[in-house]
Parts: C-alpha cells; sequence; structure tokens
C-alpha cells in the first residue's frame, strides 16, 4: 500500500471517528471519540497540506481536552437519593420526556405500571436529578432493579457507582439481601460488570450483587 492510499485510508478513519462520536450518548465516549477523530484529522490535514483544516482540528483537540479535564478530575460533588410516590407526577412526567432515550438505552422492553409495593428514587447529583432508579422487593428479600436511568449529560458512571455502593440512602428500611437484575442486552450487561454486578451462576442474562447500598 503507497503513501497516498495510507493519506487516504486515514482521511476516512478521521471522518468515521468524528461521526461515531455524535452518535454517543455518554458525554465523556463523545468527548474521547472526538479528540481521537481531531487528532486523526489533524495528521491528515497535515499530510495533504491542509493547513487551515489543520488548525480547526487543533482547536477542536483543545476543546475536547478541556471539557475531558473536567469530566475526569476529581470533584466534590454531592451525591443524595431523593425517595418519591410511585405515582408522583414529576416521575411520570419525567419518565414521559426520557421515554425515547430510555427506550433507546440499556431497558428496551420497559414499560412502567407504578405500584404502591414499589422503591422510587431519583439520584441528585449537585442537587439536579441526573438519574432515577425503580424497583421492587422481592418475597425472598432481595430487591430487583426494574430501571436504572441516567439523563446523557451525566453518563460518567459515577451516579450508578454511588447507588450500589454502601455509602448510598436507597434504602431507608431493612437492606435486601441483594439487588439484582436482568440485563436486556448485551451493553446492559457489560454496564452491570461495571458497577460491580455477578452473573448469576444458574441464570444466565441474571446479574446481581451482594454487597448493596445500606439503610440511610
Amino acid at each position: 500500500m503507497n503513501s497516498d492510499t495510507w493519506v487516504e485510508a486515514l482521511g476516512y478513519a478521521s471522518s468515521a471517528l468524528i461521526i461515531l462520536s455524535i452518535t454517543q450518548t455518554s458525554i465523556l465516549r463523545l468527548r474521547l471519540l472526538g479528540l481521537a477523530g481531531s487528532f486523526t484529522f489533524l495528521v491528515y490535514s497535515l499530510a495533504i497540506g491542509a493547513y487551515p483544516i489543520a488548525v480547526v482540528n487543533v482547536v477542536a483537540a483543545g476543546i475536547h481536552i478541556w471539557y475531558l479535564r473536567k469530566l475526569i478530575r476529581h470533584k466534590d460533588e454531592v451525591f443524595r437519593v431523593l425517595h418519591v410516590l410511585p405515582s408522583s407526577r414529576y416521575l411520570l412526567d419525567f419518565l414521559d420526556f426520557y421515554d425515547d432515550e430510555i427506550r433507546n438505552g440499556l431497558h428496551h422492553d420497559f414499560v412502567y405500571a407504578p405500584t404502591d409495593e414499589q422503591i422510587a428514587a431519583f439520584i441528585l447529583r449537585d442537587m439536579v436529578p441526573a438519574g432515577l432508579l425503580i424497583g421492587h422487593r422481592v418475597d425472598d428479600g432481595t430487591f430487583r432493579v426494574d430501571l436504572d436511568f441516567v439523563i446523557p449529560q451525566y453518563r460518567d458512571f459515577k451516579i450508578g457507582g454511588y447507588v450500589f455502593s454502601p455509602d448510598s440512602e436507597l434504602f431507608t428500611e431493612t437492606p435486601p439481601t441483594c439487588v439484582w437484575t436482568d440485563a436486556s442486552n448485551p451493553d446492559h450487561a457489560r454496564y452491570l460488570r461495571r458497577m460491580g454486578f455477578i452473573e448469576h451462576a444458574d441464570t444466565p442474562g441474571r446479574f446481581e450483587i451482594r454487597t448493596p447500598v445500606v439503610v440511610g
């Protein structure tokens, strides 16, 4: 493969990375892919002598790096759990507003049918309702998660890391023996593993965590 072919391939790869970046719902992935696309486009533009395009991609890469530092660096954020009634008007409006995001995300088949036995809680991040968890207790003393949703601008895994940690205040009564859910798709399974869930040995696709949140 000659040098011209390599340069052309680099141009196509750069374009593909930038297109892929704008399809991401995770802000972190969007920035990482955007940075990779800007860098490869910079190399491509220098190779073909397109210096104005090179300048644009230097600026774009700098913007991505600036926002990535804000996303990754340590920040003393405040996380809280806000319990609401399953029939809360705000909860219903929230689910309606993010219906497409929920169905196109990790919970393709989620249908909300409020009952008095459910636990519904917003996860506040610096007092912003950034996540929502809905589930119910099972007769065997466990807790099933029916919905674990985070709005797009907060998908950096911090909310899941909080709500499934011992620092959370999800349960105001006796904590369950374990928290579990069924993975609806491979992306959901990967998310659960990242949050510390382990696939059940006898039930493929079912994930559980044995160190759930404690009483707040």
